[in-house]
């Protein structure tokens, strides 16, 4: 008997959950996130944060709200014990928000969290309440299965990274740091792949850096007139031309040491694709044409103001106000102005020479055993960067094998994931956060 109890702490720690259960459970919870309509604006997640925290509580995990602003938008912490308080927390973040849906676009309805064709639908099913679910569920099964992991797992649900996070993570940093302070935060962003980094050969990519968003709009002014009579002073003509010499950037200079170690990594050659291309240099893409006067617009009339916003993603080091006073040199008119609409986080590469970043190395390897797993760095932005800025390594980690294809449906239509890599995702969650690093 007093060899069984001696023995009991091992079982518990080696414990494996019921897996059919788990996805059973996992699979139901993400229909119910998925018909949330959780869409930002006005990011109202009070009904999300209510899912997290039942279901945690159903385990007995306490779960704080924090209301951050008069719409809704109300941010979730969570914390699960660990054993050694020496070691700060590892932060899983994830966020309840989705980007508005064409609903016209779609053959099924988006907030209709359907399962059909061996996947699951719905806007955020990818971006990203999937991998929210991945971490509650490994949270659940691990409290659950009475093991206790090796430091504090802190679980962090922001309300508005898709429209930069000032009522989410930078919000809890500035109001409530001690509730996310940490040593590690694991955010979406890297993911696997057989055809998107590399074409018949499985890699899996952890972010490591992400570009920098650089939001901008060009305004032209004019004269107002007549269209029958052209006139030179056209704000139109003036957007057109400001705009093509805005496209005209110059080549972002020398190579980024984390695309050097994705090159090396996976053999010296990256697929050619609009995400490879994105991740190794500086761009800009026009996203939104305004102009005309009246409703609908008069074709009659020459308007005095015209404007577009680009889209420009700067390669981390890139000093964002010398790119934007470039721009403006280029264009050179004085009717037309460039104003930045983003606030910029540039901040440096997370390390991939860590105890976590190995961790994590080795639970792909784990259930993936041919694959190269590579830092990488992501095109598009997520929460990340503003724990990177305190200095904190922040990974990116999508514990899936997705193809070009379903990667486009992000911020697109038929957003949808595989049930399968799904159910994968939970597993690989778990083992990264029962982990000792």
């Amino acid at each position: 008997m007093r060899f069984l109890l001696l023995l009991f702490p091992a079982l518990l720690l080696a414990a494996e959950p019921d897996w059919k259960a788990v996805d059973a459970e996992s699979l139901d919870l993400l229909q119910r996130y998925l018909r949330i309509p959780s869409t930002n604006p006005p990011a109202d997640t009070r009904a999300a944060a209510a899912l997290f925290r039942d279901e945690l509580a159903k385990v007995g995990i306490t779960a704080k709200l924090y209301e951050a602003g008069p719409k809704g938008q109300v941010n979730l912490v969570a914390r699960l014990e660990g054993r050694n308080k020496s070691k700060k927390p590892l932060v899983l973040m994830n966020h309840f928000d989705v980007v508005p849906v064409a609903r016209e676009a779609w053959s099924m309805d988006p907030f209709g969290g359907i399962v059909k064709d061996g996947s699951i639908w719905g806007r955020g099913a990818l971006d990203m309440k999937g991998i929210g679910i991945m971490q509650l569920m490994a949270v659940i099964a691990m409290k659950k299965n009475g093991i206790v992991p090796d430091r504090d797992i802190v679980l962090f649900s922001t309300c508005d990274e898709e429209t930069g996070g000032d009522l989410g993570v930078r919000w809890m940093l500035k109001n409530h740091p001690g509730e996310v302070d940490a040593e590690y935060v694991l955010d979406e962003g890297g993911f696997g792949t057989r055809d998107v980094l590399q074409k018949g050969k499985l890699v899996f990519g952890i972010s490591v850096a992400e570009k920098q968003p650089a939001w901008l709009r060009i305004r032209a002014k004019g004269t107002a007139a007549h269209g029958s009579q052209p006139i030179a002073d056209n704000a139109n003509m003036a957007l057109l031309r400001a705009i093509e010499k805005a496209m005209a950037a110059p080549p972002s200079g020398k190579r980024h040491p984390v695309i050097a170690e994705m090159l090396a990594t996976v053999g010296g050659t990256l697929e050619a694709n609009k995400l490879t291309n994105a991740i190794q240099k500086n761009t800009l893409t026009l996203t939104t044409l305004k102009s005309g006067v009246g409703d609908p617009v008069k074709v009659n009339v020459i308007p005095s103001t015209a404007e577009a916003t680009l889209d420009c993603r700067l390669l981390p080091g890139v000093n964002a106000q010398e790119f934007i006073s470039d721009m403006r040199a280029r264009i050179n008119d004085p009717r037309v102005t460039v104003e930045l609409l983003t606030t910029i986080d540039d901040t440096p590469a997370s390390s991939f020479t860590t105890p976590l970043f190995e961790t994590l190395r080795k639970v792909i390897k784990k259930h993936h055993p041919a694959a190269e797993v590579t830092p990488m760095m992501v095109p598009y932005s997520t929460d990340a960067p503003k724990f990177r800025k305190k200095g904190l390594p922040a990974y990116g980690f999508t514990p899936m094998i997705l193809n070009a294809e379903l990667l486009a449906t992000m911020h697109s239509d038929e957003e949808r994931i595989p049930v399968d890599q799904f159910h994968m995702g939970v597993r690989m969650m778990f083992d990264v956060i029962r982990s000792e690093f």
